[in-house]
């Protein structure tokens, strides 16, 4: 047990939370979410920003995830005293018709919505900063958002987080998985969309990833630099990753811990990317993301709670 875990065991144990529909408004429609509340009273509250994709606010998504982590994250936190406000984000769930039309969806409308539900959630729990909970491409929404509006914010816990260049991972991801001539006209693609170009005419094999509506998006995120974003931040960070994640890696996780020295860095052993014991064994690390009643790595709450309350 890590000394963050320890801290958080020696923590009261609070009753059943109370859920309470909270929204924001954008220019189509309002992004709605959930504000859960320990019963006991709430010692610190946070903003759980979701991963890349058409992510709802439990976490899960069409895509073929139906884990759950988020809302396993949010319950195991609300134990412990810590208030979460989660969402579906734009075009997700209850957020259907707050995207309008793809192409018009830029990275930086999901900082505006992580600020913007980080100030509903100081005014709802009365708390005079929140935490930035961010999830693999959520943690560097919550980096950027931190940068842009630091005040309010308590400090940031990054999971699962992109320490390299979105690029660099994309390509590690895909080359393992694409055949030439796939692979380098994707590669290709990625660096000019890091450039700031479009591509026109993208393979159809690569529609999911490339088509002409999702570019601007792309470009957007392709810009974040997490290494050079953590090092500018001066409140506290805790980086969480699980030793089987094969969608960002332990390289990640480094790499953000030495760009910022004064972040804690904890590697979960046996734990994946949606924050659940799994073997590195692909196909059945996979399984893991369809299994709503698989819970979370017992660390994983623990660490995250016992650095939300750690007195500073």
């Amino acid at each position: 047990m890590t000394f963050l875990a320890a801290a958080a065991a020696a923590l009261l144990t609070f009753g059943d939370p109370t859920a309470t529909p909270v929204q924001i408004a954008t220019p189509k429609a309002p992004v709605l979410g959930t504000l859960l509340t320990p019963e006991g009273g709430t010692r610190a509250a946070a903003v759980i920003i979701a991963g890349s994709g058409p992510t709802d606010r439990d976490g899960n998504s069409p895509l073929g995830v139906s884990a759950g982590t988020y809302r396993l994250l949010a319950e195991g936190l609300a134990e412990q005293g810590v208030a979460t406000v989660r969402y579906d984000k734009r075009g997700v769930g209850q957020s259907l018709f707050a995207l309008g039309d793809e192409a018009d969806l830029r990275f930086e409308d999901m900082v505006d919505d992580a600020l913007a539900f980080a100030a509903e959630a100081r005014a709802r729990t009365g708390q005079p900063c929140v935490w930035l909970i961010g999830h693999s491409e959520g943690a560097g929404i919550a980096q950027m958002a931190a940068a842009r509006s630091p005040d309010g914010i308590c400090g940031l816990v990054l999971l699962s987080g992109m320490g390299r260049r979105p690029r660099v991972i994309l390509e590690e991801q895909l080359g393992a998985q694409l055949q030439e001539p796939l692979r380098t006209q994707a590669f290709d693609a990625l660096a000019r969309l890091e450039a700031g170009d479009l591509v026109a005419n993208p393979p159809p094999a690569l529609a999911a990833l490339l088509r002409p509506s999702v570019q601007p998006y792309l470009i957007g995120m392709l810009s974040l630099d997490p290494a050079s974003l953590i090092a500018g931040y001066g409140g506290p960070v805790l980086i969480g990753q699980g030793e089987t994640d094969f969608q960002t890696t332990v390289d990640d996780a480094r790499t953000l811990a030495a760009a910022q020295p004064a972040a804690t860095l904890i590697l979960w052993p046996g734990v994946n990317h949606l924050l659940k014991v799994a073997p590195a064994e692909r196909a059945a690390n996979i399984a893991t993301y369809s299994n709503p009643d698989l819970p979370l790595a017992d660390e994983v709450v623990e660490d995250v709670a016992g650095f939300i309350l750690s007195p500073r």
